[in-house]
């Protein structure tokens, strides 16, 4: 799994989506069920926005140029917020549908190969999800983890559907189109958070509680008297730390760049940051 690269979880999602996708929208308008015609969709928004985070990891993967200093590492998290938009839109589309279909009180018995359909479908997108989750963590990538929440969300999709077809089933043939709101409000959840999260990276944001674990740590270095400044940013899946140390204004520049080549280490091995600017100031002691 670590050799793996992390598009290929976006091929493998892009391949069992499309066959999800296909099964789930022919049979649902073969068995007229709209809660099965909705999870279709959303797998079909499925494939476009894991082809999108294919594209970008492949940019990602693009050295770094004159016009691209730090890389195109943040093509990554680019392409997790056009998914979003993606998704958002279909999403819509699908609460529409079903709030026109609740208005008109016009309710179709579904036919039961529906449940079997959306029953094979969760189990198969529950082995993607874990694939593609060991994957993320393995190669670290943001985008790919959003992804396997994705996969996680329509698992639950995927049961919702059975929910409402047997539902149907059982004469309660209003619970299909509800099941369909549901799962149109599931893919504009989806969406929001993809897009939170990726706004969050591309606009600098960094948790402030990480920051802290950095403070308190190379503030525990010897000849680290303060740290009087800690910033940090994402670079697709790099972090970007810089930091003003203080230290005791008799040192000379050797020992002083010892200091922060021990603020360097401590990053790197102990939080995985192999980017850190660290800038020294001279300690100011009090009376």
């Amino acid at each position: 799994m670590t050799q793996m690269k992390p598009e290929m979880g976006a091929w493998v999602s892009i391949g069992a989506y499309i066959v999800l996708s296909l099964t789930k929208l022919y049979v649902g308008y073969m068995s007229s069920s709209e809660a099965l015609k909705a999870d279709g969709w959303n797998n079909f928004t499925d494939i476009l926005a894991s082809t999108a985070i294919l594209i970008g990891l492949l940019i990602a993967k693009k050295p770094r140029d004159d016009n691209h200093p730090y890389g195109h590492s943040r093509a990554e998290h680019i392409s997790s917020l056009i998914a979003a938009f993606i998704m958002m839109s279909i999403g819509l589309d699908v609460l529409v549908n079903a709030v026109q279909m609740l208005k008109e009180g016009e309710y179709v018995k579904p036919d039961f190969v529906a449940v079997w359909t959306a029953g094979a479908s969760a189990v198969f997108m529950f082995a993607v999800y874990m694939f593609n989750k060991r994957l993320a963590i393995a190669t670290n990538s943001q985008a790919l983890a959003a992804a396997a929440k994705d996969h996680l969300s329509d698992v639950l999709v995927s049961v919702g559907t059975i929910v409402g077809v047997i539902g149907a089933q059982l004469h309660m043939r209003w619970l299909d189109p509800v099941t369909a709101f549901v799962i149109g409000f599931i893919i504009c959840k989806t969406a929001w958070g993809i897009f939170k999260e990726a706004s969050h990276t591309l606009t600098d944001g960094f948790d402030d509680e990480t920051l802290q674990k950095y403070k308190h740590d190379i503030e525990h270095i010897d000849g680290v008297e303060q740290v009087i400044d800690i910033k940090g940013r994402m670079y697709g899946n790099d972090v970007f730390i810089d930091v003003t140390i203080c230290v005791a204004p008799h040192l000379n520049v050797v020992t002083s760049h010892d200091i922060a080549d021990q603020v360097e280490r401590l990053l790197e091995q102990k939080y995985g940051v192999v980017y850190a600017h660290v800038h020294i100031e001279p300690y100011e002691y009090e009376d």
